[in-house]
């Protein structure tokens, strides 16, 4: 039996790697480059899709939303396109669904809330995330953090220095509850060392590491916790949304 067994549910942990439903279930015959960018960047995939004439191979589709899968060429290279989804459990499904599909090399930027005094659109690059989630316990047996690939992260400080930008790791706070950040948790947390608080970072590296996959991130900062007392959600780092897709090409033809 593979199952660690716990009073608590989402302590449980089965290390088999097959499950009764597939990431390829639904057998769509292609193969993706080994490369992808798997970013939460929003309406600027399809945005870079049109412009660059990247090649629409497949579709996730969910219940509520039909994600296009592309194919462009960076600089000489195949990489799958794809936008993620906000959350932990929609982005674990669809980087596993990724991944069973050929890519094992994959690069995601996404914004993050700052609960240092950071200042806006400041890129980050997560090493370990603190594990406030509940997807990441069906990846990897029960534990406080996990590492993010130390392939992944060289590559993207080696991008970084490449744009002039600073290379900083953090520890970041991937959590489920966006509306439960209470201002002693938030305290709390930024004792233990997060600089920063995001939804998947945790769930996603968990997912790539159970696959045998890697996966690294490049985050930057949006609203700020910084002032228990006084919440400013900024703008979002919206600023950042096309340059970090950039940062995501030129870090993943690196792996």
């Amino acid at each position: 039996m593979s199952i660690m067994k716990n009073e608590i549910p989402i302590l449980e942990f089965d290390s088999s790697q097959s499950a009764v439903v597939e990431p390829t279930h639904e057998k769509l015959g292609i193969t993706l480059p080994e490369k992808a960018v798997f970013a939460f960047l929003g309406d600027c995939i399809d945005e870079y899709a049109k412009k660059t004439g990247a090649e629409k191979i497949s579709r996730f589709v969910s219940a509520t939303k039909r994600y296009p899968l592309y194919i462009t060429e960076y600089k000489g290279e195949k990489i799958a396109l794809l936008q993620a989804p906000v959350g932990a459990a929609p982005a674990a499904q669809m980087l596993d669904w990724l991944i069973g599909y050929g890519a094992k090399k994959i690069i995601s930027a996404g914004s993050c809330g700052a609960l240092e005094d950071f200042p806006e659109n400041l890129f980050l690059i997560p090493k370990k995330a603190l594990r406030d989630e509940g997807t990441s316990y069906h990846y990897a047996p029960p534990a406080r953090y996990i590492e993010t690939s130390a392939e992944a992260r060289k590559a993207i400080e080696k991008t970084l220095a490449e744009h002039g930008l600073e290379c900083r790791e953090v520890i970041t706070w991937s959590t489920d509850g966006f509306y439960r950040e209470t201002a002693e948790k938030v305290a709390y947390r930024k004792d233990e060392g997060c600089s920063v608080v995001e939804m998947e970072c945790s769930a996603l590296a968990a997912c790539a590491e159970f696959r045998g996959a890697v996966w690294g991130e490049i985050l930057f900062t949006a609203d700020s916790l910084a002032d228990i007392e006084k919440y400013d959600e900024r703008s979002w780092g919206k600023s950042s949304f096309e340059y970090a897709l950039g940062l995501c090409f030129d870090a993943v033809i690196k792996l």
